[in-house]
């Protein structure tokens, strides 16, 4: 079971990448989002948390503005706006995790 977040990451990744390059199908964005649920319930510790989730701003804040890069700004825009679909899924369960840690306290 431990494995099983790992390879939801990579998996993921994988298409994440191969939707970018190709023409992506509307249910690969499902597909990534419940990878994107088992990684943020899976993967990120309480001590990653914090690092998880200023990264998911970085990334997020930083797609848009790839396209600008001339000839493989496209591309590289295209593969980035899924990895932020896949991400997204995770850091909502990451963040509701850590609100969930504060208020008990």
């Amino acid at each position: 079971m431990g494995d099983l977040g790992k390879w939801a990451f990579i998996v993921g990744f994988v298409i994440c990448v191969v939707a970018g390059v190709l023409v992506a199908a509307p249910w690969m964005y499902w597909v990534l989002a419940v990878l994107g649920l088992v990684v943020g319930f899976m993967n990120i510790t309480g001590e990653e948390t914090r690092t998880f989730l200023l990264a998911a701003i970085a990334l997020v804040l930083s797609a848009s503005s790839v396209m600008a890069i001339p000839v493989i700004g496209m591309a590289v825009t295209a593969i980035l706006s899924n990895v932020v679909a896949f991400i997204s899924a995770a850091v909502l369960v990451v963040a509701l995790k850590s609100l969930f840690d504060v208020a008990k306290d």
